[in-house]
């Protein structure tokens, strides 16, 4: 069974940009973009869906949306080796600090931004 952890996933990717000498085009900034394309292709997958009810992908885009999140995977594991980020560390705290902003017991079933409520 593969190890899915993010330390072994990460590894997987620096290995594969490694192999080709791409480490020089991976700066922070240009992962950064990368990661912002990767994700707007992913979005436009779902770029003119039905806007009610459930927003259904057209079905030949079905197949493309995992791909299209393995390359936003893909960029952020890169980006946050890179950029010296522990991916684990850093969702941790962030969810401490959302836990505080978003107590439980006043926002479920609302979606309001903790300076609405």
């Amino acid at each position: 069974m593969p190890d899915d952890s993010l330390a072994a996933l990460t590894a997987e990717v620096r290995a594969f940009a490694d192999e080709r000498d791409w480490a020089r085009f991976h700066s922070p900034r240009n992962l950064a973009m990368a990661l912002s394309v990767e994700a707007n292709e992913l979005l436009e997958l779902y770029l003119w869906c039905a806007d009610d009810g459930p927003q259904p992908l057209h079905p030949a885009r079905q197949p493309k949306v995992a791909d299209e999140a393995a390359d936003v995977l893909m960029c952020l594991l890169n980006f946050a080796d890179r950029a010296g980020i522990d991916l684990a560390e850093a969702l941790r705290t962030k969810l401490m600090e959302a836990e505080r902003k978003y107590p439980a017991d006043q926002v479920r079933g609302k979606a309001l931004k903790y300076d609405e409520y």
